[in-house]
């Protein structure tokens, strides 16, 4: 239950689009996929592309259902990621609560009793495609077009699921259209009115986006750019063609960069595929020499196992660059991701979270990081949530992670390598039979 003023705004402020088309209500809501299954869905499509305009959406009977809900006080189960925090302890929750709690008046006195409400976005989150120069070994070929590439290259893909329909040429010029027929001028129509007060760029990787170019100029030239506050998340591996990611953001008082990077070095590169540490390090740099206040730029920090043994490395980064540290767990709703901690049995893995609690250098600018480490130890391994699935999910997890080695030749290190600092945890991966 919540109190009668601790209800998310996001339904009645946030519009969320998926790289394939699928609207949810925000990045970490669990919901039934429309009509191709993501990564946190909780029920699959039917494989066919039918799109859903922000008018179709908006005051939808699912939506609406979701505002009654919070509005009574309840929590609606497609809000769990937050409520549990499922993938971090800083939620998403409590972002939108602090962005636009000054709305809650003006959202129950313009909604009424079935859910609708006479308010209209104001933050937007549209995810044009999946375009990517990246394949992190913890995302997929939704979110990632290199992704795209490699699977169907190397036979690594089921088209017949329906999962993967919006593959299928039909599906993909049915997305592409709606994007230039919808969801292009949805978002065009909120600038032009001036109704916009945040935006999240993110993708795929955001900054290759052409319509992240062009509407941030038109918010410049509609001169009303100190009244949006803009967010990325960005690889930072590039940085703008015509114009400077910096210079542009010169005119916008209130922006933020959440860079990703789960580990620097040789550990970084492993993880995210594409990654050039020293390129990142030199875009991120730039970025703290231009921000106006210490919160502009943010390590945006993923825990994997292979980048549990890099944790003091990136302690050090932010200490060295007075950055603040965002942290969150990789999202694992199935045994086979042998990249989150969680694969870990909690006999290995909870000493060796002691450890890092008592050991690593923890200051204000990296907290979250010990804050997930602490609440790691409150959730239930894999072996423990999936106990008749576990093992024959762990095999299957190893030969993806194996396949995708003999893939990438570019990286020096691999799982093998990596785990060996910590023998019972390579025990832990020699027994996998894959």
């Amino acid at each position: 239950m919540t109190s009668d003023n601790d209800f998310c705004v996001a339904p009645w402020t946030h519009t969320y689009i998926s790289p394939q088309g699928e609207r949810r209500l925000c990045c970490a809501s669990r919901e039934p996929a429309q009509n191709f299954r993501q990564y946190i869905d909780t029920d699959g499509g039917e494989g066919e592309f039918v799109p859903l305009t922000l008018e179709d959406w908006w005051n939808s009977e699912h939506v609406r259902t979701i505002r009654r809900q919070w509005l009574k006080g309840e929590v609606p189960s497609a809000c769990e990621v937050c409520d549990k925090k499922l993938l971090n302890t800083n939620v998403y929750r409590d972002y939108f609560s602090h962005l636009f709690g000054d709305l809650r008046d003006a959202i129950v006195q313009n909604t009424d009793e079935t859910g609708r409400t006479t308010l209209t976005p104001v933050s937007w989150d549209y995810r044009y495609s999946n375009i990517c120069n990246f394949t992190c070994r913890m995302c997929g070929d939704m979110l990632s077009s290199r992704w795209e590439i490699e699977v169907q290259k190397n036979q690594m893909v089921d088209l017949s699921n329906p999962k993967n329909h919006w593959m299928k040429p039909k599906n993909r010029h049915a997305i592409r259209a709606f994007v230039r027929d919808h969801a292009v001028p949805e978002f065009r129509a909120a600038i032009e009115n001036k109704t916009v007060r945040e935006i999240y760029w993110v993708g795929g990787e955001p900054l290759l986006y052409d319509e992240h170019w062009e509407f941030m100029q038109r918010i410049i030239e509609l001169d009303y750019a100190d009244r949006v506050r803009v967010r990325y998340n960005t690889n930072l591996s590039y940085m703008g063609k015509e114009r400077d990611l910096y210079e542009l953001l010169a005119n916008f008082p209130h922006w933020e960069i959440c860079a990703s990077l789960d580990g620097t070095g040789d550990i970084g590169e492993y993880i995210r595929s594409g990654l050039h540490y020293d390129v990142w390090l030199d875009n991120f740099q730039r970025g703290v020499r231009n921000q106006r206040s210490p919160r502009q730029m943010r390590v945006d920090h993923t825990l994997t196992l292979p980048g549990m043994f890099d944790l003091r490395g990136i302690i050090s980064l932010c200490d060295s660059n007075d950055v603040f540290l965002l942290s969150k767990v990789v999202f694992a709703f199935s045994p086979d991701i042998l990249l989150s901690p969680l694969a870990l049995p909690r006999h290995i893995l909870e000493p060796w979270i002691d450890e890092l609690l008592e050991t690593l250098p923890f200051t204000h600018r990296t907290q979250a990081l010990k804050d997930v480490l602490t609440h790691l130890k409150s959730r239930p391994t894999f072996d423990e949530q999936w106990p008749d699935r576990y093992q024959q999910e762990a095999r299957k997890g190893k030969r993806h992670l194996l396949k995708l080695e003999s893939i990438r030749k570019d990286a020096k290190l691999t799982m093998e390598t990596i785990l060996s600092d910590r023998p019972n945890v390579l025990d832990w991966w020699r027994n996998i039979d894959a």
